[in-house]
């Protein structure tokens, strides 16, 4: 049954500006604070006096109630008000980040970012409905680009910061530096959004619904997030884990289909636009998260960069994003978003090339020409496929909309982080084991070579040994890195064909301006 619409002017002048700075303050913070944590939980372990992997939790913890928590933001809509959950979303999470930063034990501050990861949740969502339903038809596009710049930049500076803060300062203040840029923008979200309140459905709460959530979504994200620790199925924790997050899931999407109030609006997904945008923008993001961990990990661990130093190489991927992104959304109106979206896809192919011929003695400037590239790429990769995705839903279900991609989207990124870790070490492993097939004494040319090696560095005969084996160690990184880059091309090029499933509606400006009219 379609609910009854309330429809509000678009912003202008001051006002416009105003918002559109509230909302994307909010998002940056939000984003951000999904990576700072990252490079500091060395740090933050030896402070607490705990171990490195019981520190992992730190991020785990507000990943699971990050996930749980975005694909509810519909159901909660209804019930509380887009600005209402927005608002408070960003006071609690200022709240959250003061407990955190204040953490005097591990278990106090994984409370603090389980509450911090869980009002996350319908933030980046409802920025997208607050942005699309303020800007006039014809610049729902350039609100689109706004929205984008944030949160294909946080990440990259996430880690960067983390890591500047807890080497100059400590780390309690990678989370309190949210506060002040929340008040900021709780103050100006209340002033411009607090009369463009959303119709209010009070439908009874789906309690199954939410609790089979909970348990699948949980065991998923615990099994992604530990995975690689315990070796994976090799774990009975893990296969424990994973059998209860398919047996969840299972039973989940039987019962959202059926119940009369879903907590998550799976019908959706009858939607060709919501579908193929969906899973196309969700594994893109997927493979650029898993490369955006493993360019800076094979960086430290195998060519000898700081953790600074490769955050910095990761750097100019902002500086297209940046300048691009307003053009993308000035083109929107006039182009068909598939054909932006395949240029980007193509560009990330490319990015992903280059990178895929690496070798163990790249210089600064090869591995920073892939990631200015990579910015192009990024300025038409969220907007199009975004408008695409919302193209042709009604208003009141573009909040449900959003939180269900952001969903999809988000797991994508743990479980791309997951395999491109564990697919590095298997294939390290494989490479490491071919080049040192002839490695034996009984081989002369090996043997001749060891003993040039020898003479030329003043070594005995083990320490050649183990020389060897951290050359062919290293080889073996650069030659399994360079296969999931060239994985990843291809990739990115497969998916085209899913962009091209979307019929996306063109209403008098495109897509994107048609989901704006939606959200009015």
């Amino acid at each position: 049954m379609a609910q009854q619409q309330v429809t509000h002017p678009p912003l202008s002048g001051a006002q416009l500006a105003i918002g559109t700075v509230a909302v994307s303050l909010a998002v940056f913070m939000n984003v951000l604070d999904t990576s700072i944590a990252n490079v500091s939980i060395p740090t933050i372990s030896g402070d607490l006096g705990v171990s490195s992997d019981q520190g992992t939790w730190v991020i785990t913890s507000f990943a699971v109630a990050n996930a749980i928590s975005v694909p509810l933001t519909g159901w909660l809509t209804d019930r509380i008000g887009q600005v209402r959950l927005f608002l408070a979303s960003i006071v609690l999470f200022v709240v959250s980040s003061w407990m955190c930063g204040l953490s005097p034990t591990l278990p106090f501050l994984l409370v603090s970012r389980v509450i911090q990861g869980a009002v996350a949740g319908p933030m980046i969502p409802l920025s997208q409905t607050l942005l699309l339903a303020s800007y006039p038809r014809a610049k729902a596009p350039l609100a689109l680009s706004m929205w984008s710049m944030t949160t294909l930049i946080a990440p990259v500076a996430g880690p960067i910061l983390g890591g500047w803060i807890s080497d100059n300062i400590s780390w309690p203040w990678i989370f309190y530096v949210n506060i002040p840029v929340g008040v900021v923008a709780a103050i100006a979200t209340w002033a411009i959004f607090r009369k463009r309140e959303s119709l209010i459905k009070k439908a009874p709460i789906d309690t199954v619904g939410l609790a089979l959530l909970v348990v699948w979504v949980g065991s998923l994200q615990v099994m992604l997030d530990k995975g690689k620790d315990l070796d994976w199925f090799s774990s009975a924790t893990v296969v424990a884990l994973a059998l209860t997050a398919l047996i969840g899931f299972a039973f989940f999407v039987v019962w959202e289909l059926t119940a009369e109030h879903p907590v998550v609006d799976l019908s959706l997904f009858k939607k060709r636009n919501f579908t193929g945008g969906t899973v196309a923008l969700s594994i893109g993001y997927g493979l650029y998260f898993g490369n955006l961990v493993l360019l800076p990990l094979w960086l430290q661990t195998d060519i000898g960069y700081t953790a600074t130093d490769a955050g910095l190489v990761m750097a100019p991927v902002g500086v297209f994003a940046i300048m691009l992104s307003p053009l993308t959304g000035k083109l929107l109106p006039r182009m068909d978003p598939r054909r932006i979206a395949t240029a980007a896809f193509c560009v990330f192919a490319l990015c992903f090339w280059m990178r895929s011929r690496y070798t163990t003695g790249v210089d600064t400037w090869s591995l920073t020409l892939p990631t200015l590239v990579q910015g192009i790429a990024m300025a038409g990769f969220f907007i199009p496929l975004v408008s695409i995705t919302l193209s042709g839903l009604p208003g009141h279900r573009i909040a449900a909309a959003s939180g269900l991609s952001n969903f999809v989207r988000i797991m994508c990124g743990g479980i791309g982080t997951s395999i491109f870790t564990t697919a590095w070490d298997h294939r390290t492993s494989f490479h490491h084991a071919q080049l040192t097939e002839r490695a034996s004494t009984f081989d002369p040319t090996f043997t001749q070579s060891m003993a040039q090696m020898g003479a030329a560095t003043g070594t005995d005969p083990s320490q050649q040994y183990g020389l060897f084996d951290r050359l062919v160690t290293q080889q073996a990184a650069q030659l399994a890195v360079n296969d999931l880059f060239y994985l990843s091309a291809v990739i990115f090029i497969v998916l085209i064909g899913l962009i091209w499933i979307t019929r996306p509606e063109r209403a008098g400006g495109g897509s994107a301006s048609a989901a704006a009219s939606a959200a009015h």
